[in-house]
């Protein structure tokens, strides 16, 4: 069934969401405008997707038409099936060819990726590699890697790019997820060497929640002239269905307070936010001693401890996760129902990424803060930067978590 086609002007928007140009949007996958293949709807609806999410029915389109775009979007809004979408629906599938890179942030995001491009990719044929470090089964195992799709890391993908171990001849779309946080001085580095093997006439995607300053700043060096943004209002930067509270306490009293708040914790899963990762190690440890059950995830880990403390969190074999911020960006548990900042975090953008955990496509979720006298001035800021008001967390408990 064909829908009709609304039209959006730049000054209008739709769903909290401005375009640098006149965009088409649609409401229905299968919309003869968007002439998704077959094969692609079939992978769209057995991955129990109906309708296209807002991001979805407006960024999809000029994805497959090819056009250099930056796509912001709130944490759990489909974007990772948006440019999944529009690639499958750009590959050549009679070229064998490497044709289009996704690059992510973490090998935990990449991996998840993977995963969603396996599924919606599913009836098509494309083939697809993943390319992490880590872990000996992720390494090159020949002198040359042929699949259509590349999804990796920027540093693996780097690596193998510049041995020719990825023939990068043919690539015609580049695709960098969490965008902000590829393109920061960390893995800059690693992007460019990516960016000087890829043909320059190559599509650009980026996609992030946050588009901090000196992000905008390179698109002119990234896009062509003509590239389009997708971009959320300044006034719309919060997320809805999200409760956030703060409760105003000592460092000393932070584990007690944990604790405290533990046993009313039986309404789904939770992830509690620590900045360093020796921190996030005691506290599991302390939960652990008074018998409570947790696990803990960061960067020092093996890629196979990590992969194993992930399936236990994503089966819900394990209720509550303990993490630094490699889990504050783009991973989707879809049942992840509150969230814990034990520590506020050191960057604005990233209390966004963070709470984004909870509330996923529009479900109820709720933020806990943990603010000591050195971070009110943190929370202010939040506070104040995305217009939005954090409450101080009620005397009645449950009030909270009853409602979650």
């Amino acid at each position: 069934m064909t829908l009709e086609i609304y039209k959006m002007s730049q000054s209008e928007v739709f769903e909290n969401y401005v375009t640098s140009q006149e965009l088409d949007f649609y409401d229905s996958f299968d919309n003869e405008n968007l002439n998704l293949d077959d094969s692609i709807l079939k992978g769209i609806y057995a991955y129990g997707f109906e309708r296209p999410s807002p991001i979805q029915r407006i960024a999809i389109k000029p994805i497959i038409d090819g056009n250099d775009i930056v796509v912001q979007s709130h944490s759990g809004t489909g974007k990772t099936a948006t440019f999944v979408i529009g690639l499958l629906s750009r590959i050549d599938i009679s070229n064998k060819n490497t044709q289009a890179i996704i690059i992510s942030n973490t090998r935990e995001l990449a991996d998840q990726i993977s995963n969603v491009f396996k599924n919606l990719a599913s009836f098509t044929g494309i083939t697809y590699s993943l390319c992490i470090g880590g872990d000996m089964q992720f390494k090159y195992v020949s002198d040359q890697m042929n699949s259509q799709v590349i999804i990796g890391t920027p540093g693996r993908v780097s690596d193998l790019i510049n041995k020719d171990i990825i023939n990068s001849e043919h690539v015609k779309m580049i695709v960098i997820d969490e965008a902000d946080d590829v393109l920061s001085t960390g893995f800059r580095k690693q992007v460019k060497k990516i960016f000087t093997k890829i043909n320059k006439e190559a599509q650009v995607i980026l996609v992030s929640a946050t588009i901090p300053p000196e992000m905008s700043s390179l698109f002119d060096a990234i896009f062509k002239p003509e590239y389009i943004s997708i971009l959320i209002r300044d006034d719309h930067i919060t997320l809805d269905g999200i409760r956030q509270y703060y409760i105003a306490l000592d460092e000393q009293y932070k584990q007690d307070t944990i604790m405290d708040l533990y046993q009313f914790m039986n309404i789904g899963q939770g992830i509690i936010y620590c900045n360093k990762k020796y921190k996030a190690d005691e506290l599991k440890d302390v939960l652990e001693g008074k018998d409570f059950s947790a696990s803990v995830l960061h960067g020092d880990m093996m890629q196979k401890e990590r992969e194993q403390v992930m399936e236990k969190f994503r089966t819900g074999n394990t209720r509550i996760l303990i993490t630094t911020d490699i889990m504050a960006r783009g991973i989707d548990v879809q049942q992840v129902s509150i969230v814990i900042n034990y520590d506020m975090p050191k960057y604005p953008q990233t209390y966004i990424h963070r709470i984004g955990r909870s509330g996923r496509f529009g479900r109820k979720g709720c933020a806990v803060n943990f603010v000591t006298r050195k971070e009110k001035n943190i929370l202010q800021f939040i506070q104040k930067l995305y217009s939005t008001t954090i409450h101080e967390f009620p005397a009645n408990v449950s009030e909270v978590f009853n409602n979650v």
